[in-house]
């Protein structure tokens, strides 16, 4: 059967030209469900090493198990036939269709080429256009024989294999020499690539599947090797330390070994569960306790004040059994870890095995002493990718003496910023203006759930945390506080999701709106409570604050 990477695309809700494209793979799931061809999708990629120059992009890569390539790039809509040839256009600007899917193959030609080993890459393309048909091919620009039109979208996966052929007969070459290829060509495109699920695509439907920057984390850092392998990478938000994690997890399953998932916040962890494969376990600390205990016959009584005490006590004092030791771990969001925390993880990981810590100092947000790793090879990583430089810059300005060197590296310069603010102590007036700034973002382009709306309070001294609405016209989603009999929390249901800033550390959105801000005076935790919250806006941001918090900030920028 056709193997389909990153997997989790089936779950994926996604608008415009995405949601064509997952078409296309569902057709070819089924039309090539009796071939292993690994099939890659949403396949782009940056050079950041020289600036911001893009390499290009790609819909979908074929390849055969010979090792065989066929970039896929598919164009839905109307097209434009021009002397120049095919051209598609893009919010008024035109880019030539033979142009971009040339500049597309050199660049991946030559990237491969700097992989070790003396074979080059064979490399085949069609264009495939399902919205349209190309009435003059010989003006197109591109083979008429590379173009598979609306005329001729039901034969895609007949071509393919025309194209990519599986039987030895037709695939000329020793079948050793075809499985070295495959196996460079998969390591290829899984390690140079990284194409894995972006762990900031959590918020309902808003997911998207991208890869890291080139020259990022989740490349260099997994090329390192020592041994025993104890990993403590210290890395800013959007630095790619969660990429990281999930390459991790990833080449520990397709090893064969089970790897354990460990972060501090829930709402991280049931959604990068969502993302991994089968094979090993993905929970936060007090999940891990939760389910220790019932497998020894206790069912936490979470209505107890001890009830984390106990779990902590069992994890660290009771003899693990062997379906509790694992080949490796992975710690995200070590800065909220304690060094008993640590102990008990440790005590889980099997002799021999590999560990990863990931942790950012301006996260941490509950005043807790970093953790001891002794020996531990240390890997800083302080360029953030996620946030809009205008965003980074404005931290920079704020933060004066506790702000920590953080470098811009998102390709995007500017965000989209507003600042609504309201009398301090005012909480109808806060709403007020949290209800304005969900109408700025509607009127921006965004859906609800391309919004996030987070409170710099926690649920306890929020205001809003607690409201099942804001006005008629917008539900929340939030935490309301309790738990089932299982551990899980319970959540008010909405089209709107409504987090405090310290459940929200982890996750980010395409526009937030980062509200409740209050403070007299920008200490070190009120600078790491703004750094957090503002680094989780990938697009747009807005920020409500008190009069008072608003004449503070403005003094530092």
């Amino acid at each position: 059967m056709a193997h389909i990477h990153p997997a989790g695309w089936r779950e994926m809700s996604v608008t415009g030209a995405a949601a064509r494209e997952i078409e296309t793979l569902a057709y070819l799931d089924v039309a090539l469900e009796d071939a292993p061809y690994s099939i890659y999708h949403g396949v782009h990629w940056t050079n950041v090493e020289h600036g911001f120059s893009a390499y290009g992009e790609i819909d979908f890569i074929v390849v055969a198990p010979s090792g065989r390539v066929l970039v896929i790039e598919q164009k839905s809509g109307f097209l434009t036939e021009t002397p120049d040839g095919l051209v598609k256009r893009y919010q008024g600007r035109a880019s030539n269709v033979r142009t971009q899917i040339l500049h597309t193959i050199d660049g991946l030609v030559k990237r491969f080429a700097n992989e070790p080993g003396p074979s080059a890459l064979s490399i085949d393309y069609l264009l495939y256009c399902p919205d349209y048909h190309v009435r003059d091919p010989q003006l197109a620009g591109i083979d008429p024989r590379h173009i598979i039109d609306a005329t001729a979208k039901d034969q895609l996966a007949e071509v393919i294999r025309e194209v990519l052929p599986l039987r030895q007969a037709d695939a000329a070459g020793d079948p050793d020499d075809h499985a070295k290829q495959f196996d460079k060509v998969t390591r290829f495109l899984g390690d140079t690539l990284s194409l894995r699920p972006d762990p900031s695509a959590m918020i309902g439907s808003a997911a998207q599947m991208v890869t890291r920057l080139s020259g990022g984390l989740a490349t260099w850092a997994r090329r390192l090797d020592f041994s025993p392998f104890r990993l403590r990478v210290i890395g800013t938000a959007g630095s790619g330390k969660t990429q990281l994690a999930l390459a991790e997890y990833y080449a520990a399953v397709d090893a064969g070994l089970r790897p354990l998932y460990v972060c501090f916040n829930r709402p991280l962890a049931d959604h990068i569960e969502r993302l991994v494969p089968p094979g090993g376990r993905v929970a936060t600390f007090h999940m891990l306790g939760d389910a220790f205990l019932r497998a020894g016959g206790v069912s936490p009584d979470y209505s107890s004040a001890d009830v984390w005490g106990r779990m902590e006590t069992a994890l660290a004092t009771e003899e693990l059994p062997e379906a509790w030791k694992f080949d490796v771990l992975i710690v995200d969001e070590g800065q909220d870890f304690s060094g008993a925390w640590r102990d008990i993880l440790l005590r889980m990981l099997k002799e021999g095995g590999r560990a990863t810590w990931l942790e950012d100092p301006m996260q941490n947000l509950y005043g807790r002493e970093m953790v001891v790793l002794d020996g531990w090879v240390t890997l800083h990583s302080q360029t953030n990718y996620r946030s809009p430089r205008q965003i980074v810059d404005m931290l920079a300005a704020i933060g004066g003496g506790v702000r920590e060197a953080v470098e811009a590296g998102s390709p995007f310069d500017g965000a989209d910023i507003d600042v609504l603010a309201y009398a301090e102590g005012d909480n109808a007036a806060m709403i007020a203006q949290t209800k304005h700034a969900i109408t700025l973002c509607l009127a921006a382009g965004f859906a609800r759930h391309d919004i996030a709306i987070a409170s710099f309070h926690g649920r306890a001294k929020s205001a809003l945390l607690d409201l099942d609405t804001l006005g008629d016209a917008h539900t929340l989603k939030s935490f309301t506080g309790a738990y089932d009999l299982f551990g899980n929390p319970i959540f008010r249901e909405g089209a709107l999701l409504a987090e405090s800033v310290y459940r929200f550390k982890g996750q980010s959105a395409p526009a937030v709106i980062f509200t409740e801000v209050d403070f007299d005076s920008i200490d070190e935790l009120v600078f790491r409570k703004l750094f957090v919250g503002m680094t989780r806006a990938r697009l747009k941001l807005v920020l409500v604050l008190s009069e008072r918090a608003a004449a503070k900030l403005l003094e530092r920028l």
